[in-house]
């Protein structure tokens, strides 16, 4: 009975047994709180939240609940740009330092610490392949030195690591490593061909971390072809990336192409988000029944330039008389301008006016605008619409819950789009000033 007692009498510390996870910001005023999450291949569990000190410090206590795997601490918002991973072995207490430019520093955490010694050792190799074919040297020996120093190196951090989660990123993270010497052009065809010899999707702690999507955005944008230009080489590259992929889990596959798909949108490269789109995020998607994903892809291949313009209705006057039209049906102009404004925003009570004057100095029926005020009650608005008595006015009932906005894909004002005669989009302006630029350079 005495046994039992005391084995009773110990659970609670063990339960109770804590590790921790702690360090400081630097410069400690840029930063105002730490949140901490368990991640998992498709989701990520919240874990705790922490106050960031005015001398830049946090701490998190983690118990026998938090099990060992990777772990995301978040910095700032939007979440998904201010994070890194950490992993957590169960074991050791964590300490580190962090800064916006020189990123984050592991003070205490074996492997942590092996993580961050084996990045820099392979970085400085690769760095001295990259110097050695920019200066052209005949020196073999060289060359041959370096690989080799290049292949001690991932074994010797190999063998370091055994039994470790930081093992399988640095396996996954092997570098392709010729046998014998080989002049640049034919070494950086081996190096895009065995880029992911090591990769597994399919790996669960790869999967909970941010390495497959480093992987996969470095050789979307980082592996070029002389044969082809660049967006013909970023759907190439997108089709390898998917040939690797294609066996791991829809909804892996979903996140992964969805930040490609994401990266080529705010580039502005629609031709590619769209290829993307069509070629496989769409499938996932349904495969998924993930409706909002569908519905961003189909909108925004809507909303693509050469595209026929989402119709609606307007009204205008002719011959004194208010006169119902769709968009489709106006005429008589070489280009249409429609503008999504509102009457409380102050970028477009600054800008609508300069939108005025420039079309004033165009040529007559160069340019018609169509401005679709988002409001939450008319008054002002109409007030408004006199001061630019030349526009075609539409009145957008319920501001962000409204249909014609919804259909552009509207989310902040001005939004400007440039449509040809035949109501086709030509051109995505972010701004007054690119507008105007537009038509300067024609």
């Amino acid at each position: 009975m005495k046994r039992i007692l005391f084995l009773i009498a110990l659970l609670p510390s063990i339960l109770l047994a804590q590790n921790t996870i702690k360090g400081k910001f630097s410069p400690a005023k840029d930063y105002n709180f730490a949140l901490l999450y368990k991640v998992k291949p498709t989701l990520s569990d919240y874990v705790s939240n922490a106050e960031i000190q005015e001398d830049g410090s946090f701490e998190f206590k983690l118990d026998s609940t938090n099990t060992k795997g990777m772990y995301r601490l978040v910095y700032g918002v939007p979440q998904e740009d201010y994070n890194f991973d950490i992993i957590y072995n169960g074991k050791e207490d964590i300490e580190l330092t962090f800064n916006s430019e020189t990123g984050v520093e592991f003070k205490k955490s074996t492997e942590n610490k092996l993580i961050a010694s084996y990045t820099n050792s392979m970085s400085m190799v690769t760095q001295s392949i990259g110097n050695y074919f920019s200066q052209e040297s005949k020196d073999t020996i060289a060359l041959k030195a370096i690989f080799k120093t290049q292949k001690e190196t991932q074994e010797n951090f190999e063998n370091a690591t055994k039994d470790t989660i930081a093992l399988e990123f640095i396996k996954a993270n092997k570098p392709y490593i010729p046998q014998q010497v080989q002049d640049v052009k034919t070494y950086i065809n081996n190096l895009k061909t065995h880029y992911f010899d090591h990769v597994d999707f399919n790996n669960k702690t790869l999967q909970s971390s941010n390495f497959l999507e480093e992987r996969m955005l470095n050789y979307v944008f980082g592996m070029s072809s002389d044969s082809k230009d660049e967006l013909e080489n970023y759907k190439e590259n997108i089709d390898v990336v998917y040939s690797y992929m294609k066996d791991a889990p829809n909804e892996v596959q979903r996140i992964l192409l969805f930040d490609v798909w994401q990266q080529m949108y705010d580039l502005g490269f629609e031709s590619i988000a769209n290829y993307l789109a069509k070629n496989y995020l769409m499938d996932i998607a349904v495969s998924l029944n993930d409706q909002e994903l569908l519905h961003a892809l189909i909108l925004y291949k809507n909303i693509s330039k050469g595209n026929v313009a989402p119709d609606f209705d307007i009204e205008i006057k002719e011959k004194d008389k208010l006169v119902e039209k769709k968009l489709s049906e106006l005429q008589g102009s070489e280009n249409y301008i429609i503008v999504f404004w509102s009457s409380t925003c102050s970028h477009c009570l600054d800008e609508v006016p300069q939108l005025q004057t420039l079309v004033k100095s165009l040529e007559k029926d160069k340019v018609k605008v169509i401005a679709i005020g988002l409001e939450d009650e008319p008054y002002r608005w109409k007030d408004l619409t006199y001061t630019y008595s030349e526009f075609i006015h539409v009145y957008g009932e319920g501001k962000w819950d409204n249909k014609i906005g919804d259909d552009y894909g509207v989310t902040a004002t001005p939004t400007y789009f440039i449509l040809d005669k035949d109501k086709k989009i030509i051109s995505k302006p972010i701004d007054f000033k690119a507008l105007k630029v537009y038509y300067q350079e024609e």
